[in-house]
């Protein structure tokens, strides 16, 4: 089936050591054969670096110097394996091979000179055109390194950046292409280019499957043409094509293609159609055809192979995730009302709140994830400096002044619509005002002073017109205020949390417990120009004028309290006003909540923390199995720290409008005086029917097992208003991670499509203990196409875990 893509088999000059054969003593070099890799490899040769010399460079080693705190700088050896896809480093004491890797593809960004926290506070000794920083997707710790000179900085530092760009420009194809070469190297256990039915039966753990060995040496002999007992040459690439074969997906191409085997354009169109592939033209065909069929005779005649059939659904086309929406595609002239904001938590925490570490790093990774609203806790610093960190606890101190440097430097580069900085102020006056010092003179034109000229006083200004612009959410001076507004500290809301909390046009008399109440500095408060702070009294508007500018932030109990008695109330407030919504302050392990039930009433603005690994289906079920108006659920401000299932409900919910970290809300959210409300949605009126087919290779859980052999499930899950929320799952696959097919239909009824997230999770079944979770993808049932798709499957900190994907059929029907 794949016989386009593996065409020779490797030769001795062109082996690569793997890493799980670094045997000598790692406080030393490698020995000499593995000092000097022959740069042939297969990856290498795919992405057209097989001569470049920054890649070489790495190829060679180097030994680069690893920072960590003004006493710790180690000395190790980074090399980059030949197949160009990980890093292998040295380490003080012996661990397990996958612990001496990183892989390319979970880099997030490579930095050079004194561009990270670390090698700002512990690296100044050193040149800057000799350090770089290696930033990863992910919980994975920055890699602060000096090299031996400003000329091998460059060589990692452009070399990674290379691989990185060829490696995003795989097609899923070529992917498993190296994928599988990968692991016939590694079985390969003397390097000799043959395999023999041991190490075919290693072949075969390692890619997560086992197979009956009568059968899995019947496969062996039916590709051993010389009848010696090895497998070389074109017989290990019949191997892998049987290996490789998707039975499922012959049988869908010999339902469009007929006898012939082959799909015409107009086959190819019927199939399109039959996909729901609205517009579906034979041009269009045409245009697949060229793009993916894999032989140059089937291209020339416009006809379309089972090898191209294959490419073309591996690809981003025949995603689950509509492709038109991984780019902007809403309509970004709305007020800022109307959108979904992706916010976080205590944003300068990398940890638990009690005790863990701040952080710049952590407000440039929240950026990169597309955050757009980042909290700044700020308190009395010495020198006349404020700082940043969780008050009264034993968190780390960081400068203010150093937190508004990355935001100028960082803030746009993934997104260019607008950031919010969410200030919860502790400071007197005499730090305040250094505060706006420091804001206007980093930020300059990037900070909004004053309201924009054109602007309509009756709503917020749009994204687009704030573009590259950053807002200050802070507490304004009395003056500006109508009579039943007041400024308000963004956490006074959390006293109430020992009393009982307010109803919905009820309100306690303001606290006086601290120095800031009602101090605030003129040099800040000017600053507060669309994200004024105050104290939500009542879900009514006003009888004067509408007052756009004013932010409430409530906890999640009250929030929870606002929807359950007044929601279709709530959700009116939030056409008129943003709402900020945190987590309770009891969670002291920086433990989220989930973000759906506020998404519900169109709460803007949602702190994320992060949920201790593998508790998020347990929170699913005690929240799908809760009587009506009782679910646990949580707000839109989440702590981006820690990963769990909270996580991938924001990453999917933001996964959309090309990652941006604004998505338009459904209509029913947007309209002043809608109807809605999410306890009472109406009846159903969408049938969404998915079948779950396949999956696709599988990561083994305990890589250090060969013997281990994933039992995958795959559950589905709707994430909507309380009545939508449900989940579904398949029976488990034996011993099979590597190609495990279920063929069994799972059916949902929902009353509010339109905010519905669909998360596929895949999990390795226990009989005796808590499933283990294998990877998931998470999106928005808007953006979910119809028909054939593959998923590509993320791991538990949201990295890529390609090759991986389920192969399902999706049908919506609305009545």
């Amino acid at each position: 089936m794949l016989c386009g893509r593996w065409r020779r088999a490797r030769r001795p000059s062109e082996e690569s050591p793997a890493p799980a054969r670094v045997t000598a003593p790692l406080e030393l070099p490698p020995s000499p054969d593995h000092t000097a890799p022959r740069p042939g490899s297969r990856a290498l040769k795919k992405m057209g670096l097989t001569e470049d010399e920054d890649v070489h460079a790495m190829l060679r080693g180097s030994q680069l110097c690893k920072i960590r705190s003004h006493t710790w700088q180690k000395e190790r050896l980074y090399r980059l394996q030949e197949d160009g896809l990980s890093v292998w480093f040295q380490r003080r004491f012996p661990h397990a091979p996958s612990r001496h890797i990183f892989l390319v593809q979970h880099i997030e960004a490579v930095r050079q000179g004194h561009q990270s926290e670390g090698l700002r506070r512990f690296g100044a000794a050193f040149p800057p055109a000799r350090c770089l920083t290696i930033t990863f997707r992910g919980r994975r710790k920055n890699l602060d390194l000096v090299a031996r000179s400003a000329e091998e900085a460059q060589h990692w530092a452009r070399g990674l950046d290379k691989l990185r760009v060829r490696l995003e420009a795989m097609s899923q194809w070529e992917r498993l292409d190296h994928w599988i070469h990968f692991y016939l190297h590694r079985a390969d256990s003397n390097q000799d280019s043959k395999m023999s039915f041991k190490e075919i039966k290693s072949l075969l753990c390692m890619v997560n499957v086992d197979v009956n060995d009568m059968y899995a040496y019947r496969l062996f002999k039916a590709c051993d043409q010389s009848n010696d007992e090895r497998l070389e040459g074109g017989e290990i690439e019949e191997f892998v094509r049987q290996l490789l074969k998707r039975p499922e997906l012959e049988e869908l191409f010999c339902q469009f293609s007929g006898e012939d085997r082959v799909l015409s354009t107009s086959e190819l169109l019927e199939f399109l159609k039959a996909q729901g592939e609205t517009g579906a033209t034979l041009a269009h065909a045409r245009q697949l055809i060229q793009t993916y069929e894999l032989h140059e005779t089937a291209k020339r005649h416009e006809l379309m192979t089972l090898d191209g059939f294959m490419m073309y659904l591996l690809s981003p086309e025949g995603a689950a995730l509509d492709p038109a929406h991984a780019l902007v595609f809403q309509d970004m002239g709305q007020p800022l009302t109307h959108y979904f904001i992706s916010s976080s938590h205590n944003t300068y925490l990398t940890d638990s709140q009690i005790g863990g570490l701040s952080s710049t790093e952590a407000y440039i990774r929240a950026f990169s994830q597309g955050c757009r609203c980042v909290e700044l806790d700020c308190w009395e610093g010495p020198g006349g400096e404020p700082v940043i960190y969780h008050g009264h606890t034993l968190t780390s101190k960081i400068l203010f002044r150093d937190v508004v440097q990355a935001v100028h430097d960082h803030a746009f580069e993934r997104s260019p619509y607008p950031v919010i900085l969410s200030l919860e102020n502790h400071c007197g006056l005499e730090q305040q005002a250094v505060m706006a010092h420091h804001l206007r003179t980093i930020l300059g034109d990037q900070l909004v002073t004053e309201v924009l000229g054109t602007q309509d006083p009756q709503e917020l200004p749009s994204p687009e017109h704030l573009k590259g612009r950053v807002l200050v959410k802070g507490k304004k001076l009395p003056g500006s205020w109508g009579e039943d507004s007041r400024p308000v500290s963004d956490r006074e809301e959390e006293e109430e949390e020992d009393g009982e909390a307010v109803g919905p046009a009820q309100h306690r008399a303001p606290s006086q417990a601290g120095p800031q109440a009602g101090q605030i500095s003129p040099e800040l408060s000017a600053l507060a120009v669309y994200c004024c702070a105050t104290r939500l009294q009542t879900l009514q508007p006003g009888p004067g004028p509408a007052q756009p500018c004013q932010v409430s932030s409530l906890s999640e109990r009250k929030a929870r309290k606002l929807l359950r008695e007044a929601g279709n109330s709530f959700v009116r407030h939030n056409t008129r006003q943003l709402t900020r919504v945190y987590p309770l302050g009891l969670r002291v392990n920086s433990a989220n909540y989930s973000p759906q039930e506020m998404w519900n009433v169109g709460c803007q603005l949602g702190v994320l923390w992060a949920s201790p690994a593998g508790s998020g289906a347990a929170i699913l079920r005690a929240f799908c199995s809760a009587p009506e108006g009782q679910q646990g659920g949580g707000a839109v401000a989440l702590n981006f720290q820690t990963p769990g299932y909270e996580m991938d409900l924001n990453t999917g919910r933001f996964l959309v409008n090309g990652r941006c970290g604004y998505v338009l809300k459904p209509l029913c959210l947007r309209q002043p005086d809608t109807a809605f409300d999410p306890g009472r949605p109406g009846p159903p009126n969408t049938t969404l029917t998915i079948q779950v087919l396949s999956a696709q290779q599988l990561p083994k859980l305990n890589t250090e097992k060969p013997g281990s052999i994933v039992d995958p499930l795959v559950r589905v899950e709707i994430h909507g208003v309380p009545e939508d929320c449900a989940q579904q799952e398949t029976s488990h696959v034996l011993n099979n991670g590597f190609n495990p097919r279920w063929g069994q239909t799972l059916q949902f009824l929902l009353r509010a499509p339109e905010l519905a997230l669909v998360r596929f999770v895949v999990e390795d079944y226990d009989t005796a203990s808590p499933n283990d979770f294998v990877g998931q993808f998470t999106l928005p049932l808007s953006s979910l196409k119809q028909g054939y798709r593959h998923i590509h499957l993320l791991a538990k900190d949201g990295a890529p875990l390609s090759p991986a994907t389920l192969f399902i059929h999706v049908c919506a029907q609305h009545s």
